[in-house]
């Protein structure tokens, strides 16, 4: 019975002396220190393996605008841009090239048995109401397609800057942490190789900016010793 009364104390004693600030920096260090011998020369595969996942996403649409596009007998890559040409024109003179890939009338031919028993062969047009829902969900596709397409191309050649022209590592660095200061930025994209500083890059999305400085401040303290042990 008394043992409650003790514990509920301790807890009030507990909760009084806690200082949330005094524990997360003394987590801080720990976290760093924890995870700066993972960034040397062993992530150059995953950063090509993510990159390539990227390249994958392009092909992917690529095929599938090339895939329509056979399948409608050429008419899927120019159809949005015929549409859009076509509704600034009078509407006497337009043509609308939705009713030329997906027709609203069409004529059928069906038989039926006549007043004499034989089967007679007749003509009607038919209206096809799914061709007009099928008309909007296509326009609608091919602009999906095409603003994929555009910001995976983007994509694409953003990260061959990254790979092929290394002076632009720092500055993208910098710029995804503002607490790292530019020269330490150089310096560790100087130090690093492209995989290992893709990983810093990836960090640097998704940790706290404070924890992340520390852990940059732990790595190039590590830099710096090695440099010294080397000369």
């Amino acid at each position: 019975m008394r043992a409650a009364p003790m514990m509920d104390a301790t807890l009030k004693s507990y909760k009084a002396n806690y200082n949330p600030m005094r524990a997360a920096r003394a987590v801080r260090p720990a976290r760093a220190n924890g995870r700066v011998h993972l960034v040397f020369k062993t992530h150059k595969l995953y950063a090509l393996r993510y990159w390539g996942c990227e390249l994958l996403c392009l092909v992917n649409i690529v095929l599938q605008m090339w895939m329509m596009d056979s399948f409608f007998n050429g008419e899927f890559l120019s159809y949005g841009t015929r549409v859009l040409s076509r509704s600034e024109m009078p509407q006497e003179q337009r043509y609308d090239p939705m009713i030329y890939v997906f027709p609203r009338v069409t004529k059928c031919t069906f038989h039926k048995f006549g007043p004499s028993g034989s089967i007679q062969t007749h003509d009607s047009l038919c209206i096809l109401p799914l061709n007009i829902v099928n008309e909007k969900t296509y326009i609608f596709i091919w602009f999906w397609y095409i603003i994929l397409a555009v910001i995976l191309s983007l994509l694409v050649i953003y990260r061959l800057v990254i790979i092929f022209v290394p002076s632009v590592r720092p500055r993208l660095l910098h710029a995804r942490s503002r607490t790292i200061a530019m020269e330490t930025a150089a310096l560790v994209s100087r130090r690093t190789d492209l995989g290992d500083w893709w990983l810093l890059y990836m960090l640097a999305r998704n940790m706290d900016p404070i924890i992340y400085r520390e852990l940059i401040a732990e790595l190039v303290k590590r830099m710096g010793e090695k440099s010294g042990a080397r000369a």
